[in-house]
């Protein structure tokens, strides 16, 4: 069962007013260091220095978003928020870097004084961030600014949500107890400490409209509508906030989302997280590296397709059909590296000592360079750089009846490197524990994507990823 304070983290949350004033003040600290880093230079303010700010302050506005820089601040570690914030305006830099090149925004003599102002940056922005977080935090652990928080439900999903206010003291929540009608939970049911509860719902009520209760959570199962809509009517009749917490988690969800239809809220259970700015983002990041990429590597590509022509017979290029997005059938290409190219119903995948594989075919295999032409279906649109490696059509057809949740990988579009990979799951897949293994990493990749995790994928690729004594 997947784990329920893992899921009450998964779903994207809204932004409120304290997220617009943290926008805002960094938009503040670009504009007005850029200002200040001009004025104490005694440089005159053109044209040239508004484009300058604009494309910074909106760049980072749209980075910082892609990032979710700004989702969950309370829960969010520090580390991991000056790292986001260090990712965000290295992106913008690099932005500003390209459009200075092509338009020529800044004067060479100027160049001193911006290259100050992108150090500047970043380490204000980061400053404030966690002076403010620290002071909130300080604040919250005195008892300042506290919510008394009661739970409504004897369930796993209330255990899990107190575990929450327990370890992260800076969100403010001080858990009054749990509340229920119930005197004990049925065998069949989650485990459940009853020692924990306090009383039942009319005693929450009274709690409640004495003010003695400042938030109510209803962990309560959605099959419990009756008693639900219940306790929200009798708890109108107070001051008390009131969130209900779906109970949703004994779904293994994927990218999971909350959007609404015209007003009607809708979560999404099983979902690509390439939706909007971050399919943008990704698909501009594919076409970038794997362009720079294939320049870097044209020449290597001629030698190796002359090699795989001079020492064996057959075409360079060995092209399979393979699933992809949406499960849409697409052909992978791939240096040739065997005497055959199999592509029927029934591909015998290749092991240790496998006689089909050509001498120069072994290396190409072990060192990955045989992958290299999947750049070309990067570029095409059919692949991405990073994401779950594509299977033979044969072999997707054969485990999406043995693994569960098999077919998820492909709410993505399958990739040259993957999360799997990089985790010692590369190559041969002989027995059903492997497939399981690649099938999970493949699935908390698309659960926790982000371009960060594309770009450390990359870079475990590099490092380790394509040499391996499982590449056969």
């Amino acid at each position: 069962m997947p784990n329920p304070a893992k899921s009450l983290r998964s779903i994207r949350q809204h932004s409120n007013k304290l997220v617009v004033l943290a926008r805002l003040l960094d938009v503040l600290v670009i504009g007005l260091t850029l200002w200040s880093v001009l004025d104490m230079a005694a440089v005159e303010w053109d044209n040239k220095h508004t484009w300058w700010l604009l494309i910074s302050i909106v760049g980072f506005g749209v980075f910082a978003s892609f990032n979710e820089l700004y989702r969950g601040s309370r829960a969010m570690s520090t580390f991991t928020e000056v790292r986001l914030i260090v990712i965000s305006w290295f992106s913008v830099l690099l932005v500003l870097m390209f459009v200075d090149e092509v338009v020529s925004l800044i004067d060479p003599i100027y160049k001193q004084y911006f290259l100050a102002w992108s150090v500047f940056v970043p380490i204000e922005i980061i400053s404030w961030h966690v002076i403010v977080r620290n002071l909130a935090g300080l604040l919250r652990k005195l008892g300042k600014n506290r919510h008394r928080v009661a739970i409504v439900g004897a369930t796993l999903l209330g255990s899990e949500l107190e575990k929450i206010f327990l370890e992260e003291e800076t969100l403010g929540n001080q858990l009054v107890g749990f509340y229920d009608d119930r005197l004990r939970v049925s065998e069949n049911e989650d485990p459940f400490d009853m020692t924990k509860l306090k009383g039942d719902i009319d005693q929450l009520i009274k709690l409640a409209k004495e003010g003695l209760i400042d938030v109510v959570y209803i962990t309560l199962p959605l099959r419990a509508e009756l008693r639900i809509k219940s306790i929200i009517e009798q708890l109108s009749d107070s001051t008390v906030s009131v969130h209900y917490v779906p109970d949703l988690f004994g779904f293994d969800m994927l990218s999971a989302t909350v959007t609404n239809i015209k007003g009607i809220r809708i979560i999404s259970i099983l979902d690509t997280p390439f939706y909007g700015v971050d399919g943008v983002v990704k698909r501009i990041f594919d076409i970038v590296f794997s362009s720079i990429i294939l320049i870097l590597i044209a020449i290597p590509l001629l030698t190796i397709a002359i090699a795989i022509k001079l020492t064996s017979p057959g075409s360079v290029l060995f092209k399979q059909r393979r699933y992809g997005f949406r499960g849409e059938e697409i052909i992978v290409l791939k240096f040739r590296s065997m005497t055959v190219s199999e592509d029927s119903d029934e591909v015998v995948q290749a092991k240790k000592n496998d006689p089909r594989i050509t001498r120069l075919g072994a290396f190409l295999r072990k060192t990955s360079l045989d992958e290299l032409p999947q750049f070309f279906n990067v570029l095409q649109g059919r692949m991405s750089v990073v994401g779950p490696r594509p299977h033979a059509v044969a072999h997707n057809e054969f485990y999406r009846d043995q693994v569960k949740g098999y077919m998820l990988r492909h709410k993505v579009k399958p990739g040259i490197t993957g999360y799997a990979q990089v985790n010692g799951y590369r190559g041969e897949t002989d027995t059903l524990e492997k497939m399981e293994g690649r099938i999970r990493y493949d699935l908390n990749y698309i659960r926790n994507w982000s371009l960060w995790l594309d770009i450390k994928i990359i870079l475990l690729t590099i490092i380790k990823g394509f040499v391996g004594s499982k590449a056969y």
